[in-house]
């Protein structure tokens, strides 16, 4: 038998007895003094403790940082300053934020993959491992948890690391908050808060509506979103949470990428095919999730999570005419009706197994996408940007149905070990309903699966000083969109694509040094095997392979100190190569039906910077004047696998101030924002191996915001 078979069967009874220990902590979590929630997260062991005590990297946002002096529009506005994680806004609302954790999920050209997501508790991300974090009020959240490196992996497929969202916990006298803020190109966002709670009952509730014009021509947006998490606790040892959030986007126009040259000529301009075809997207969105978490004994708990939605879809492509003329082409429209739901089901057991005191969890979880997607031409007769003839119709299945352990071993007062294992299968499947003419049934199934084991040791020299090592196993499917097309122009899904696999290693250093704040660094390495990259680009399409190896090295610095208790400090710095280890061959034009040109060995990743720095100064009393400046350098970032181009490297500095005002039961707060205070021109992300080579999504130069808020405590 294979050793590493061998080893897997060894350390996976191990791992289940880990798994059941980090429900019991996440179902504590919510019971304790808001005191001491300021400090703990639940994100990596799945079990509450403090993040200075955890084996792995992970930070945690605050509501305070979300929120002050900022437009709470996209959730990239407060993540700078996690090192590892690069979160761009895109400036088009017809595609999500791009975030990369890493290196992991920067070749995403829509959406958000790589990178796990979840929003109180609930997956953001579906089985097949592609997810969208649009539905996130930030007027109603609490904290954002980040947790990179090995023990990512034991939140299954494509977690290269996990970003999870927490609403506010509706606690206290009824409390209701209006906030407006208004900028640069037209933006306005107008939310609505409310929270409290009435005997057993909790409730926090949020809603707000925004609605810009857009740094660049053809990107205009309206985006509506609401929130509501109630809590009930019939009695001491029970606890239901109902999570209810819904998103519409009517229409969102889609300025797509630019050229170089298009570029360098007019920052704010489009690419005329976005004009001739109405590039847009809408979107609508709802979803419902109930959380049950019931205390057994003083030492177990059990938690059972069911969660449903539906998210219907829109886009309208800006392919030509010509392109979709043969009779294989699935057109230039795309509609999907996507139907998705889950279940997870927890039990945490806190024992002492001689002298030694061990936290365990054992969870099975079930994640379910039903999608029906339909192609159409996007043009009938002479018309363009319109719903033409029907050319592609299918329904696609996909599940995911893991066991997971996880287990927190306290083997000596200074020395900790975290260990845990997630067995992985997703299953996919697709019926063709358009079989017309030429075009054959591509019906068809794969299924990808893996063991995921991780461990984490963490020796605390003093309290104010503890080091860590960590490894793991991760793996990435390819998602419904990576499967779509075929190369050669074939018609149906790619099913010979085969999942990636990783292996990560981690050293890290946790400190606190009596007058200086919290100081972080770690380094690691990520080796992964079957790299899913770009094969070929025809007709609008692009179909994907597996290329060989490749290798994600780096290392990450945070600093974080108060003065004087109102002034915050903060830095954040990441070195990250990222790079193929193996040649493959791929196309770098288009059309283009058969790759043709060869990537070297020793080329770097595209769409990762080698090195990215944060830097922060916040003046933020409870009362009185409030003033804030940021610092933000990103190095260059290669925009196709061939590295011939690049978007350029840049500095850009923010600068904020506002005051804040309580009058008995009100409290007023107002502020204005100035970012990019130099006007400085600059690519804000970019299209990784777009086929029409348009790779740069230009950031807006100066802009400025400003707003106001008010809450009065009934």
């Amino acid at each position: 038998m294979n050793p590493s078979h061998i080893a897997c069967r060894r350390a996976f009874p191990l791992s289940l007895l880990a798994v059941a220990a980090s429900a019991h902590a996440q179902a504590q979590a919510q019971t304790l003094p808001q005191t001491a929630t300021e400090t703990l997260v639940i994100t990596a062991t799945r079990e509450q403790a403090r993040a200075y005590d955890v084996p792995a990297s992970i930070d945690r946002i605050g509501a305070e940082d979300i929120r002050n002096a900022r437009a709470q529009v996209n959730i990239s506005e407060s993540l700078g300053g996690v090192p590892g994680l690069l979160a761009r806004d895109r400036q088009n609302y017809a595609q999500d934020v791009q975030i990369s954790v890493r290196g992991f999920g920067a070749r995403s050209t829509f959406g958000i993959r790589g990178v796990r997501l979840y929003v109180d508790g609930i997956p953001a991300t579906l089985p097949d491992g592609q997810g969208q974090i649009s539905n996130v009020e930030l007027g109603s959240v609490d904290r954002i948890e980040v947790l990179r490196g090995p023990y990512s992996a034991l939140y299954g497929n494509s977690s290269g690391g996990v970003i999870q969202v927490f609403t506010t916990e509706g606690s206290g006298p009824p409390r209701a908050g209006l906030s407006v803020s208004a900028g640069s190109d037209n933006a306005l966002r107008v939310g609505l808060q409310a929270s409290g709670s009435s005997g057993m009952l909790g409730y926090t509730v949020g809603a707000s509506r925004f609605t810009t014009d857009g740094y660049r021509d053809h990107s205009a947006t309206t985006r509506n979103l609401g929130n509501a998490k109630l809590t009930v606790r019939p009695d001491d040892d029970s606890r239901f949470t109902l999570v209810v959030n819904s998103v519409a986007l009517p229409r969102a126009q889609d300025p797509l990428g630019l050229s170089r040259a298009q570029f360098d000529a007019n920052p704010r301009g489009v690419d005329p095919s976005a004009l001739n075809f109405d590039s847009r997207k809408t979107v609508s969105q709802s979803q419902l999730g109930v959380v049950y978490e019931r205390r057994l004994n003083p030492g177990s708990s059990l938690q059972l999570l069911a969660y449903g939605g539906h998210r219907n879809t829109e886009q309208f492509q800006s392919i030509p005419v010509a392109t979709q003329t043969p009779a294989l082409h699935p057109g230039g429209v795309i509609t999907l009706g996507r139907d998705y739901r889950g279940v997870d089901l927890r039990w945490a057991q806190d024992a002492e197994l001689g002298s030694v005191r061990v936290k365990v969890v054992a969870g099975l979880s079930h994640d379910a996408l039903s999608e029906h997607r339909q192609g159409y031409q996007n043009f009938i007769g002479s018309v363009l940007g319109v719903k033409g003839a029907l050319r592609r119709d299918e329904n696609n299945d996909v599940s995911s149905t893991d066991p997971y352990l996880q287990a927190t071993w306290r083997l000596a007062p200074q020395w900790t070990l975290n260990t845990g294992v997630r067995r992985s299968r997703v299953s996919f499947k697709s019926s063709d309903a358009y079989v017309v003419g030429t075009n054959p049934n591509d019906s068809g199934s794969a299924s990808y699966s893996a063991t995921l084991p991780a461990a984490g040791l963490m020796y605390a020299a003093s309290e104010t000083l503890h080091v860590y090592a960590s490894a793991g196993r991760g793996f990435e499917t390819p998602t419904l969109n990576e499967l779509a097309y075929r190369p050669g122009g074939g018609t149906g899904l790619n099913f010979g694509l085969r999942s990636a696999t990783s292996n990560n290693i981690e050293l890290g250093v946790k400190a606190r040094p009596a007058g200086f704040g919290e100081w972080t660094a770690a380094v690691f390495q990520t080796d992964t095997q079957r790299e899913i990259v770009t094969q070929t680009n025809s007709g609008g399409r692009s179909t994907f392979q597996n290329a060989g190896a490749t290798q994600r090295r780096g290392l990450e610095l945070s600093a974080t100190h108060r003065v004087l208790g109102d002034l915050k400090l903060q830095l954040a710095y990441t070195l990250l190569d990222a790079t193929y280890r193996d040649a493959f061959v791929t196309c770098v034009a288009t059309p283009c039906t058969a790759a043709n040109v060869t990537i070297p060995g020793g080329n770097k990743i595209p769409g990762v910077a080698r090195n990215a720095a944060y830097a922060a100064v916040n003046w933020a009393p409870a009362t009185g004047l409030r003033a804030g400046l940021e610092v933000r350098s990103l190095s260059k970032v290669y925009v196709n696998d061939g590295n011939t181009d690049a978007a350029a490297a840049y500095t850009i500095a923010s600068a904020s101030a506002g005051y804040q005002l309580n009058v008995g039961a009100l409290e007023l707060n107002a502020f204005v924002r100035v970012d990019n205070l130099a006007d400085k021109r600059y690519a804000g992300s970019v299209i990784v191996n777009e086929g029409n080579s348009r790779f740069f999504e230009p950031a807006p130069g100066r802009n400025t915001v400003g707003g106001v808020s008010a809450s009065v405590v009934f």
